[in-house]
């Protein structure tokens, strides 16, 4: 339109819209990124901001997937057994959620293996738990943790996003935004999983490692335990690391052309995961080369190299942590036990007691539990009626056990009642774990927030309080 001929009437209409876009561009930017009062990075590896002094710099959590159950492992119900055959009582189930036994006739099930008192705290530890019995006095058992969600899937997304909604940030991914990484040529948010012989594995989705609505920078890597550690990670056959740099460099010169373009923040992603992608290619080889392990390490963890077992993550995990690693989740799939409980938690500790003790001593002998918080337990209990002769799912009372940094050892937590079914005493909600944890890392768990879509998330939701009891 030429100059001269522009109306009043256009020239409403035409600026209007301009500032239409301007108000849509300030609440896009307003209503994704930090909230005020947020721990975040300064930018550099190494260098955090808390919102106190923290006890922890890392998290190793070992996490027993499928249901482990509490009755033959942490939380000793002679009761139980008492009245093993007989009717539950009506009081404890009536109205309640009941997985797979909803409608069906219940009767207890007493506990299958006997418990027995270990180290000096006299912790009452299942006996199929030998290893866990020996580090008894460095171990805190939590006896009185609940859950919101009966069913495998929406209770790991519980466990380990605060919520059953599908979407939201991972623990691990809420400390990789909030404290960034200490290490220079690997993520801040590592993943290891291994499959056991004895239970129902179900599958772990990789959106347990989601970063959620944060910047997809801070999501969880996979590493495999066996082939290659990451998929694509390797140079195709007769590129060198010469060429490779090459490639990446022009490539990242390209992602900062468009980056200043468009000022998106997935670019920017985009370019420092190129640059960590080339480094883990020299970083994660050498992660896995248990040549300089000795054969004592091996064999206290019950292995002979990287074999992909729990045992071999749990070296690996020390490995991560020496490097620099935030938050190290090993998943072992191997505990649901709808069936034959006896036999199959029996093969099932089996599989991840050596390892698990082994794990907690290496790291008290180089100095490092100290600021090493470590979590061993599961997405949701079993329930103390029988099904057939297992376990059902159970939300309402379950056991974990902590150690490290920050956590009183050689003693228990809480109570379920007297048949293992209701958490009674000193009930720890997963916001109260989580708030647990985030205040050893030196984080209060009401300011990590992030405003997405016009509200401030959090990891705890809007509950959660910090269990001072057990922290030193």
């Amino acid at each position: 339109m030429n100059r001269d001929t522009l109306t009043r009437r256009t020239f409403l209409r035409d600026t209007a819209a301009g500032m239409g876009l301007a108000a849509l561009a300030s609440l896009v930017h307003a209503n994704s990124g930090p909230s005020r009062g947020t721990a975040r990075p300064t930018g550099q590896p190494g260098v955090i901001q808390p919102h106190h002094a923290p006890k922890a710099k890392r998290v190793i959590w070992l996490y027993m997937a499928g249901g482990m159950s509490h009755l033959e492992s942490f939380d000793h119900k002679p009761q139980l057994a008492r009245m093993h055959g007989q009717l539950m009582p009506e009081s404890f189930t009536r109205g309640q959620p009941i997985a797979q036994l909803q409608g069906a006739l219940l009767s207890c099930f007493g506990p299958q293996h006997p418990f027995r008192r270990f180290g000096q705290s006299g912790q009452e530890i299942a006996e199929i738990f030998p290893h866990i019995g020996s580090i008894a006095d460095d171990i805190c058992i939590v006896r009185s943790l609940k859950t919101d969600a009966i069913n495998h899937d929406p209770a790991h997304t519980f466990m380990n996003a605060g919520t059953t909604i599908s979407g939201r940030p991972a623990m691990g991914s809420w400390l990789s935004y909030g404290l960034g990484c200490e290490a220079d040529d690997l993520p801040a948010f590592c993943v290891l999983t291994s499959t056991g012989r004895f239970g129902q594995s179900q599958p772990i989705a990789q959106r347990q490692w989601s970063a959620g609505f944060l910047p997809s920078r801070h999501q969880g890597i996979h590493l495999r335990g066996t082939g290659d550690p990451v998929l694509y990670l390797t140079s195709p056959q007769g590129v060198d690391q010469d060429r490779q740099r090459d490639v990446v460099d022009a490539v990242q010169q390209l992602n900062r052309i468009h980056d200043a373009d468009v000022d998106d923040p997935e670019i920017a992603t985009r370019i420092s995961q190129y640059e960590m992608a080339f480094r883990m290619q020299t970083s994660v080889p050498a992660l896995r080369d248990f040549a300089q392990e000795s054969q004592a390490t091996l064999r206290n963890y019950g292995i002979t190299g990287p074999d992909g077992s729990f045992g071999a993550n749990c070296l690996m995990a020390r490995r991560l942590a020496e490097r620099g690693v935030r938050f190290i989740q090993l998943y072992h799939r191997d505990w649901d036990h709808h069936g034959t409980v006896k036999d199959h938690m029996r093969g099932s500790a089996g599989e991840v007691d050596q390892a698990a003790a082994a794990l907690v001593k290496d790291l008290k002998a180089r100095g490092m539990l100290d600021d090493t918080l470590i979590v061993f337990g599961s997405e949701f209990g079993r329930t103390p009626m029988a099904q057939g002769n297992g376990r059902d799912h159970h939300m309402k009372g379950f056991s974990m056990w902590l150690a490290g940094a920050g956590i009183k050892g050689g003693m228990s937590f809480g109570a379920t009642d007297e048949l293992g079914y209701n958490a009674v005493d000193d009930v720890v909600t997963v916001h109260d774990l989580h708030a647990t944890m985030l205040h050893l890392l030196g984080i209060d768990h009401l300011r990590l927030t992030y405003r997405f879509q016009s509200r401030d998330f959090r990891l705890t939701d809007v509950s959660g309080a910090v269990v001072q009891e057990i922290l030193a």
